[in-house]
């Protein structure tokens, strides 16, 4: 077999992920000869600057994709929520392993809870979508963005005197952080603050019309996973989202069914809009709530 080229971004946390999905890939064809190639996109070079101002989530994965298209690199592993609603012409979503721990997490400097913050508490992020929910749990927190890789931004808590900064579950994850956490923590639950969508998964992208390649990636794919992550990208679609409105949506299998959350946040309302439903059946359900979210804020706006 000829050796496999895999792109990525070039940060600790992008890597950790590509071995994660070559490591699955080992698992069901073997070991295989491999190549990482990793990338500096855009949106890591302009860390002072906040994603919306600069062109939102493509600007992760662009340098990569442009790469998957010229035939530089055979498949990429993106975090799926740095991924637009809408895939690239020329390019497909052959697979979505396994979905890992979806949550948000709160890393304090010196506290340990949210109750001992103190007044007017400075959180470090750059989402949007989790400066509202950080407000809904507390209105006195001040927001202050802040970007980079998961080191850059404990660094700059510190550096910046920040009380705190929010990061995802999954990638703390990936990177061991919690083995031997450096600060204390608090995992939010996704009611507490609903997660960016698909948010904890990963995606494997290649060309799609390179049949050997899809066929090569799709036995790692999750046929759950995909289900419930293919309704938040629905439900991000029909609200045309990116990092310039605060979106979230989350997607779960229950014992009864499947519960999806949907948030919606204006800013010029500075309000936010949350619905939650449990169906039996989850197709479509992503579109009905994004409709449901915009009819509310529409009235809501009069």
């Amino acid at each position: 077999m000829k050796t496999v080229c895999v792109g990525t971004r070039n940060s600790p946390l992008a890597m950790k992920q590509t071995m994660i999905v070559i490591d699955l890939l080992k698992e069901v064809h073997g070991d295989f000869p491999v190549e990482i190639v990793p990338m500096t996109t855009k949106g890591d070079q302009m860390l002072s600057v906040s994603l919306s101002k600069i062109g939102g989530k493509g600007l992760f994965i662009n340098e990569v994709e442009q790469a998957l298209l010229r035939g530089s690199i055979d498949f990429a592993v993106h975090s799926l929520k740095d991924m637009p609603a809408k895939v690239a012409d020329g390019l497909t979503l052959a697979a979505i392993p396994e979905r890992s721990d979806p949550a948000d997490c709160l890393i304090f400097r010196e506290v340990n809870s949210l109750e001992a913050l103190p007044n007017g508490a400075r959180i470090g992020t750059s989402s949007l979508r989790r400066e509202f929910q950080m407000k809904n749990l507390r209105e006195d927190i001040q927001v202050e963005s802040i970007r980079g890789n998961v080191g850059t931004r404990l660094k700059r808590m510190e550096e910046q005197n920040l009380d705190g900064i929010v990061l995802a579950v999954a990638g703390l994850k990936r990177l061991n952080w919690f083995d031997e956490p450096t600060h204390p923590y608090l995992v939010l639950s996704c009611e507490q603050c609903i997660p960016a969508v698909g948010q904890g998964a990963l995606a494997v992208e290649c060309r799609s019309q390179d049949q050997e390649m899809n066929d090569f990636l799709n036995p790692i794919d999750d046929s759950l996973t995909r289900k419930l992550v293919m309704e938040e990208r629905d439900f991000l679609a029909m609200l045309n989202g990116n990092c310039d409105i605060p979106i979230g949506a989350f997607a779960v299998q229950k014992q009864n069914g499947y519960q999806f959350s949907g948030f919606l946040g204006d800013k010029e309302l500075e309000q936010s809009f949350i619905k939650s439903i449990t169906v039996q059946d989850i197709n479509g359900i992503g579109k009905q709530i994004a409709i449901a979210l915009l009819n509310e804020m529409e009235r809501d706006s009069l």
